[in-house]
Parts: structure tokens; sequence; C-alpha cells
């Protein structure tokens, strides 16, 4: 399959930057972060402007939200930001950041927030019409007991894949190969994806995380954009095994553009 750079960009405030940015670093998919009630959102100039000129570009525009609180919020994430976002015109798809694991409830009652995460895509995708939606997902979801919709166990990866168009795995480690690397972490995810015939991108992380040793091997922050380029030829050419891997997703551009060469 076709495979393509992505990227996520939550500062949408430099919008000509992030276009020569995607233009010049060859990606070919943006996924931007649009707050609820567009219309009336004072980013909706720079949003228009980013969209607009990065189309122009030949560079495909995803609308990027999400938050923990979404899970419980169903019918109020399609009024408030999905239907602004469709109405704008300035969109291709949307996509989904939600991370229901950071809510207390994750550790208390796992499996109601994870029955809840799996209600809200089933909302959108009921509200979305013709806008595919894609979701990022860790790379331990696969770990995630969840129930199909006959009620047969299964896991959250491929709940969330059977209800998307694709997903973006966060595999975060700035080693392609070897135990504990990006291809190691992520090849439950992949042979979901594969397996369920849904296109699955790698996301690789530029941006500060931390100081510790864990924090450290989660990122290329602090690398070249050369040394990095080794790293991710190596994914590329690892998860190529897979047939519907479907490219890598950096995150992000802040921290990508902030890389010397």
């Amino acid at each position: 399959m076709t495979r393509s750079r992505a990227m996520w960009v939550w500062d949408t405030s430099t919008p000509q930057a992030t276009v020569d940015l995607a233009v010049s670093s060859g990606i070919g998919q943006l996924f931007v972060a649009v707050p609820p009630n567009l219309a009336t959102s004072s980013r909706l100039a720079d949003l228009t402007t980013l969209s607009q000129r990065a189309r122009a570009a030949g560079i495909r525009v995803d609308a990027l939200g999400g938050d923990p609180t979404w899970v419980d919020n169903a019918s109020w994430v399609v009024t408030s930001w999905l239907k602004p976002v469709k109405s704008s015109g300035l969109f291709t798809g949307i996509h989904i950041d939600v991370e229901p694991y950071s809510l207390p409830a994750w550790t208390t009652k796992q499996s109601t927030v994870v029955a809840s995460y799996l209600t809200l895509l089933d909302k959108l995708g009921a509200n979305a019409g013709s806008y595919p939606i894609e979701a990022d997902i860790p790379f331990w979801f696969g770990t995630v007991a969840a129930s199909s919709s006959t009620g047969a166990a299964s896991t959250l990866d491929r709940e969330i894949m059977k209800r998307t168009a694709g997903v973006s795995v966060m595999a975060y480690r700035n080693t392609a190969t070897g135990p504990d690397g990006t291809l190691d972490v992520a090849s439950t995810a992949l042979a979901a994806g594969a397996f369920l015939g849904r296109p699955v991108r790698l996301g690789q992380e530029t941006t500060y995380l931390g100081d510790t040793a864990v924090d450290r091997k989660q990122t290329f922050f602090g690398w070249t954009r050369t040394d990095m380029e080794t790293q991710l030829a190596l994914v590329d050419s690892g998860a190529a095994a897979y047939a519907t891997y479907a490219g890598l997703a950096i995150h992000d551009a802040s921290g990508y553009a902030a890389m010397a060469p």
C-alpha cells in the first residue's frame, strides 16, 4: 500500500511555517488540532490558512481532537466538535486522540471506561458521514480486554480498529530493532491491523519528555534528524512486512522543527 509520512500539529499559530516544514520533509498528511465550536473560535483564521495552504501543496489535512473526558461526553463531542469540523469544509478526515487511560477510573473501573470509549467511537462513526475516522492508540492496547459487538472476548486495539479507518500507534522508541525497540513494541498492533485489513501508522516522538532513562528511550529529542532518519528507515523496512503498514507519523511539528539537521 502507498505510504506517506504524517505529522501531528498541536500549535497552529504559524500556518505557513508548518506547511513549509511538511513540504520540505516529505510529509503528506497533517493531524491538525481543532478546538470545540470551531466556527466561533479565535483559532479559525489560522486553521483556515493552514488548511488552504497545505491542501494547495497536496497535503491532506485531518482534524485532530480528543480529551480523556470525551469518553463520558459523546453527545457533546458530536455537537460541539465533530459537526463544526465537518461544516467548516477545511478537513478531509477525523483524527481522534482520547487517551482514556489518563482517567482515574481507568484503574478502578477499566471495563466501564473501555466500553464508554468504544461507544464514543460508535457515535462518532454514526455522525461522521463520509469523513474517515482514525484514532491514536498506545502500543499496549493489545493487552487491554474489550468485548466485541457480539459480546465475545477481544482486545481494545482490535475493537478500535474495527470502528475506524485506521490507527496511529504511539510506538515511541528511539531504537527501531531489538527488544523494546519500535518494531518490537508495535508488533501486536501491526499484526492486528493486518488481520483486520486496517492501515496502521507508527508514531515516533521528537519532543522533550523528561530526563529519566525511560523518558529518553521514548523520544528522538536531542538527536539530529540525520541520526533519527537512520532509525526511521529501519522501522519502515521492518514494518513493511505487514500488509497494512501505512507509514510513519511524527510527533510533533514543534519538536520536529526544533531538531538540528
